[in-house]
């Protein structure tokens, strides 16, 4: 297992220290990153034991910003189950990011919409999500001091700070949709069986990525907010698969409204509540 003590010790020696929440940027999202004053600035290929990020999208670099009264740390770019990482190296910069204090996580993704409900760049909150990749972070021995061995994910994305995004992207006037986001190992996009197979188990949203990460942060005890960008669709007679590159420019385009209600979230948050 590698230490997650020795990479937290690293990065707060690099200026990384008093975090406060974490924001994992998914495919074309890492320019929301810019939002805030940039205090520290580091490459993926820098940090001990960090996975790097093989996706040319992913710009694969970690920033602490401050953005009203919180410390906030971007990841400009993930890691993925199909590039050929395991569950617990996907999981290890959450875990870090515990270590630094942050104890609340925000996920974002490109996703594929399911049915007729979204349209390609919509912004998804997550309520729920249908973990179908096949692996599980907390398999094998458990780290008691990151957290206990059964976590409960009745609540993995927390209630209260869905309730703040609506009210935020409200005040924006930023339509804000709601679903469950369904994770497929990939990298192979889905079937026509395989999409009526994720409309019928309930998921809104599809993508490769986001459940692994969210688990190791609720093991860990943080909270969750988690946003999906719809970069395609799929939904009956309608197809928009997309290619890849169609894909990074929608969540591009959709990034904008994306970051105003993530930055809107994280003001209206209070640094005294963990």
């Amino acid at each position: 297992m590698k230490d997650y003590n020795e990479t937290a010790l690293f990065l707060k020696h690099k200026g990384f220290d008093k975090a406060d929440i974490c924001v994992i940027l998914g495919t074309g999202l890492s320019h929301l990153a810019e939002q805030g004053n940039t205090l520290a600035e580091i490459s993926y290929h820098d940090i001990p034991g960090f996975p790097v990020s093989t996706v040319g999208s992913h710009k694969g670099m970690l920033s602490l910003s401050r953005i009203g009264s919180q410390n906030v740390l971007f990841m400009q770019g993930r890691f993925h189950l199909y590039e050929g990482y395991s569950p617990q190296e996907i999981a290890f910069p959450v875990r870090v990011f515990r270590l630094l204090g942050c104890s609340r996580f925000i996920v974002s993704n490109a996703a594929g919409g399911v049915g007729s409900r979204l349209e390609a760049g919509d912004i998804m909150l997550i309520t729920d999500h249908i973990n179908f990749t096949g692996f599980n972070p907390l398999r094998g021995p458990n780290d008691d001091t990151l957290g206990v061995r059964f976590p409960e994910m009745g609540e993995a994305y927390t209630k209260a700070l869905q309730d703040k995004a609506r009210v935020v992207a409200q005040k924006l006037q930023i339509p804000l949709r709601e679903g469950v986001y369904l994770g497929l190992q990939g990298p192979s996009m889905e079937t026509d069986a395989e999409y009526r197979m994720i409309k019928i188990l309930g998921a809104q949203a599809v993508g490769m990525s986001t459940v692994t990460e969210v688990i190791a942060a609720v093991h860990c005890g943080m909270e969750v907010l988690g946003f999906s960008v719809i970069a395609n669709k799929f939904g009956g007679k309608e197809k928009n698969k997309g290619a890849f590159a169609d894909v990074v420019r929608t969540t591009e385009k959709s990034g904008g409204s994306l970051a105003r209600i993530i930055e809107g979230v994280i003001k209206e948050l209070d640094t005294g509540v963990k």
